[in-house]
């Protein structure tokens, strides 16, 4: 895809994770940050950068070796100095939450709450029973005192996140299901873009058997009931639904991983594809793609909020159909 090149004549820009360090020690430098605050972790500088977590990463090894920040177990990365009141007392500016609470006052909830910040944060890979305890400011063995494993922590984390969906009164869409199946689709989609790691949890041919992810089922065949449809008819197109979803919001962490696994964004990914483009644009085996490829002009966004748009609606339009079949309708005799 075309891009713009820059002069021959203008100086190299500074590399990314220097231009983070440098927005960071403005911060701290402008009281933004003080003593003891948590700065950014690698996920969140990604996002706010644009940068690789791999590069967001160095940032914060090359503000740790300069003494500006330093780990804290129960905190995270924080700004290196004393902190100006108590830690308890302040709340992290990054999160909006307050810090833990005594190790005493330990539950399966705040593990469960924990682990979620750190998948949410860093990606499933990055979660460990260790760095539970470590943020939760334990002893690294006592969150196996409310969870079995890891795999325990991950289905109770799945089963809190599905928990966060909130659905009003079906009484509220009298034989409307078409406004049913759209709120449930995008409340669904919602979820995965809060927790882009719940979309690599399961293949659709393993559902995950959570009481607050069949709320979720409950309300996406309840739409579908009493309209005509066939018991497998219902679940096929739940399924094909859910798997809508899902497929769009597997990419959200798997673009997080293929970033820290090569050290590139998205751009200088594609980049680098700029021969291999050349090759198949100017190749006679591919004219439609050629085509299209060269009307999108200066390339091609891929939003995948527009996409899930875009694919929601002829979707809705064919379940319709299929509804409309089952009723006997006019429409449904023709197809």
């Amino acid at each position: 895809m075309p891009r713009t090149t820059r002069s021959a004549q203008s100086p190299p820009p500074p590399p990314p994770y220097l231009r983070i360090v440098a927005a960071i020690r403005r911060r701290v430098a402008e009281g933004e940050l003080a003593p003891g605050d948590r700065v950014p972790s690698t996920r969140q500088i990604a996002r706010e950068w644009g940068v690789a977590p791999a590069t967001a990463t160095k940032a914060l090894a090359r503000l740790e070796r300069e003494g500006l920040v330093e780990p804290r177990p129960r905190v995270g990365t924080v700004v290196a100095g004393p902190a100006e009141e108590p830690r308890e007392a302040r709340p992290l500016k990054t999160t909006g939450r307050s810090l833990p609470s005594p190790p005493e006052l330990l539950t399966r909830e705040r593990v469960v709450a924990a682990a979620v910040e750190i998948a949410d944060a860093e990606g499933l890979a990055a979660l460990s029973m260790r760095g539970v305890a470590a943020r939760l400011g334990v002893a690294a063995m006592s969150p196996y005192r409310y969870v079995d494993s890891k795999e325990d922590l991950v289905l109770l984390m799945a089963d809190a996140a599905f928990g966060e969906a909130e659905y009003p009164d079906a009484a509220a869409f009298p034989g409307d299901w078409r406004a049913r199946v759209e709120l449930g689709t995008r409340t669904l989609w919602r979820l995965y873009r809060k927790h882009p790691w719940l979309a690599q949890l399961h293949p659709l041919s393993r559902p995950l058997m959570l009481p607050n992810l069949m709320v979720h089922a409950e309300w996406m065949l309840g739409a579908l009931d009493g309209h005509g449809l066939d018991p497998v008819t219902m679940f096929d197109l739940h399924v094909l639904l859910y798997g809508y979803v899902q497929g769009l919001a597997v990419n959200l962490e798997r673009e997080a991983q293929a970033a820290a696994s090569t050290g590139l964004t998205e751009d200088e990914w594609l980049d680098g594809q700029a021969a291999a483009m050349t090759r198949i644009l100017t190749s006679p085996r591919f004219p439609v793609v050629t085509r299209v490829i060269t009307g999108l002009g200066d390339g091609y966004d891929l939003d995948l909020d527009a996409v899930l748009e875009f694919g929601l609606r002829p979707l809705l339009d064919g379940i319709e159909a299929i509804v409309e079949a089952a009723q006997g309708s006019p429409r449904g005799a023709n197809t």
